[in-house]
């Protein structure tokens, strides 16, 4: 980023990419992912939570190879498949600095493998944080999101009634997951009550969910700025939890059970141009960067 601006702050340039240390990794990347935060940050909105501007590399998530390892890392070696996850971010580059990975399995591509650990991390962290169990009902808002629909496979798998809210043209996709769908523009169409609400959108109709919950005591949102101030608790990475989480998803991925978001590659130096087209809603796939 050459500062905080429009997706044309966005260039190629060189920078120095530091060794890791003591219990990280260095991966050679093969793809990274784009996610709707990496927009916010870009655009200024994160100053607080994710300071940037000139010469910040965004990319929370990505899949290479390790090039180098940390004298304390364990359980990796250099030359090891991994997708990584990136909360301090760096992933629109050739070579990452990690502190969380989780081995790639040869049954899922590389493509597949930089598109989930954001993604994967959030949606099991959140449901663990919520402590859905069996027989329980929830409410994922933005079900067919990359964060939602790994929320709401996850949740069935575990045996939790999941009401689905997207748009109406993704009721089947959510019927396939084993949700009942609902019209996200509209939540009053579903009469019942939910133990808990997962909210992936950031743009649905909190207030609502949280009637629907009978409170804020188990929900929690992604993304959405009015959570604080109508009491609900905003996700944030709990870094003793990742690796497990990482692990179920990608476990969770090679057996087949979890289906992600379709999606588009392009090569490292269309960022920008990928930027502008989630921004104006031109592209709804999950866009993966290729190194």
């Amino acid at each position: 980023m050459d500062d905080y601006g429009p997706p044309s702050v966005l260039r190629l340039a060189e920078t120095d990419v530091p060794t890791p240390g003591a219990e990280q990794i260095r991966v050679t990347v093969r793809y990274a992912a784009v996610g709707p935060t990496d927009l916010a940050i870009r655009a200024g909105h994160l100053k607080g939570v994710f300071p940037g501007g000139p010469g910040t590399v965004l990319g929370f998530e990505a899949a290479g190879v390790v090039e180098s390892v940390g004298h304390s890392a364990q359980d990796v070696a250099v030359g090891d498949e991994v997708a990584v996850f990136l909360p301090r971010l760096g992933g629109y580059a050739a070579l990452a600095v990690a502190d969380f990975w989780v081995p790639k399995p040869a049954s899922v591509s590389w493509a597949d493998a930089a598109a989930l650990p954001a993604s994967g991390e959030a949606a099991v962290r959140v449901l663990d944080q919520l402590a859905v169990s069996a027989g329980e009902t929830l409410l994922v808002l933005g079900a067919a999101g990359s964060v939602g629909r790994v929320a709401t496979q996850v949740a069935v798998a575990r045996g939790v009634r999941v009401i689905a809210a997207v748009r109406p043209s993704d009721f089947d996709v959510v019927r396939g997951f084993g949700a009942t769908p609902i019209d996200y523009h509209d939540l009053s169409v579903f009469s019942g009550e939910v133990d808990a609400v997962l909210d992936a959108s950031g743009r649905s109709d909190l207030p609502a969910a949280i009637a629907l919950a009978g409170g804020t005591d188990r929900v929690i949102t992604l993304s959405d700025p009015r959570g604080p101030g109508l009491g609900v608790k905003l996700s944030d990475v709990v870094p003793d939890g990742v690796v497990p989480a990482l692990r179920e998803a990608m476990g969770r991925l090679a057996s087949g059970e979890l289906s992600l978001q379709s999606q588009v590659v392009v090569p490292l130096a269309e960022a920008a141009d990928v930027h502008d087209k989630l921004a104006s809603g031109s592209l709804r796939a999950k866009a993966l960067l290729e190194i």
